[in-house]
């Protein structure tokens, strides 16, 4: 034990930092504890075991790695943690959809979003705290926007609401989409290893995780590039530069034309799907010439439509579309030959709407109103793409 030990002293001394199990890709991670081990004299075997306590159960830390003995546990903890956010509140609608607000280690909030339709289980998880987008009809970053998430804060998030679902009823996880707070593809590198840890390590099927954008060209290129299949999803909100640039900032600085060329250069590598959401706002975003120019875009990339009514919000006095109008818009789509679905409130008598409890959990700390800050998409459980697989 004494020769684990100084040589786990010896690592300490060269200034390494412990690193989270749930930041590597998983060959990353077998190949960082089978080095590990091999450090402190342990059975190869070790990594193996480890491997599963990070994706097969849902333990909470290293400590809850029962067959490890004590001595091999404290030997990980000074090389490794584990991150598992804090439940603060948990709230569940009389629909079933089911919204937590964690703290993360550093006492920063995020918020993911348990919604469940049928025999799927679909997690909406977030990227960052808060968002910077700018969004003009969004509450998501109503509290302002804090930090980005590291790749285990985000895969956290899977893990602490499959522990949850699972004790609660609720049943595995099916699908997952990157729409709660922030704006994924302004954390590409932590997003995309996040990925990478929810596909290959905890087994959801690439066609099953959708990554949703208001429109950063050069990660959508990036996601383009990757060999598996992930779904993605264009905060579109209007068919027309103008308008979309009045709603959604960074229209201006990724065009239209130049946001639709890639998304034809993603739809182009094997047949991933690509979804649309376009939220109604009575009188801003839904005149009657708007349908057909919408039906243009959605079928030059051959995108789904998802047709989502506006969800107030406090600085704001934007009204929803009436639903004649949301029907009229479905009606045009149909008739050139797109795929739409209006999609049907979830979870509003829980304040679904992305980033509202962390602004009230905010609010309570601080004992003020959180500042007017930058935003990115509508609430989280409107926005799920009706076209999810159900492969």
């Amino acid at each position: 034990m004494s020769e684990k030990l100084e040589r786990s002293r010896s690592a300490e001394m060269e200034g390494s930092e412990p690193q989270d199990l749930l930041g590597f890709v998983p060959a990353e991670l077998v190949a960082r504890l089978e080095a590990h081990f091999r450090s402190t004299g342990a059975p190869a075997y070790r990594a193996e075991q480890v491997r599963r306590w990070v994706y097969e159960t849902g333990v909470p830390s290293i400590d809850g790695m029962t067959n490890l003995p004590a001595s091999e546990r404290e030997l990980l903890q000074r090389s490794f943690t584990l991150t598992d956010p804090a439940e603060v509140t948990v709230s569940r609608s009389v629909d079933g959809t089911a919204k937590h607000l964690w703290r993360l280690a550093d006492g920063e909030l995020v918020e993911s979003v348990l919604i469940p339709a049928g025999d799927r289980l679909t997690l909406c998880i977030s990227s960052q705290a808060g968002c910077a987008m700018g969004c003009t009809f969004c509450a998501t970053g109503w509290a302002g926007f804090s930090r980005q998430l590291s790749p285990g804060e985000i895969a956290a998030q899977f893990r602490a609401s499959r522990r949850w679902a699972e004790a609660n009823g609720y049943g595995p996880i099916s699908n997952v989409v990157y729409m709660g707070m922030g704006e994924p593809l302004a954390n590409r590198e932590a997003v995309h290893t996040s990925l990478s840890v929810l596909n290959r390590g905890f087994g959801i099927g690439a066609r099953r995780i959708t990554v949703s954008t208001v429109g950063v060209v050069p990660g959508i290129l990036e996601l383009a590039a990757r060999p598996e299949q992930f779904g993605l999803a264009i905060s579109l909100h209007a068919p027309v530069p103008e308008l979309r640039a009045s709603l959604v900032p960074l229209e201006k600085r990724y065009p239209l034309p130049a946001l639709m060329e890639a998304v034809r250069t993603f739809r182009e590598g094997q047949g991933r799907r690509v979804t649309f959401e376009y939220t109604m706002i009575r009188g801003v975003n839904d005149a009657e010439e708007l349908a057909p120019k919408l039906a243009e875009l959605a079928r030059s990339v051959r995108a789904f439509v998802n047709l989502i009514p506006y969800n107030p919000i406090p600085y704001k006095d934007w009204i929803p579309s009436t639903r004649e109008r949301l029907e009229r818009f479905r009606a045009v789509l149909d008739a050139a030959g797109v795929s739409a679905a209006v999609r049907e409130p979830r979870g509003r008598d829980i304040d679904a709407a992305c980033g509202q409890l962390r602004a009230s959990a905010l609010v309570q700390m601080e004992g003020s109103r959180p500042r007017r800050a930058r935003m990115s998409v509508n609430a989280v459980s409107d926005a799920v793409p009706a076209n999810l697989p159900e492969e």
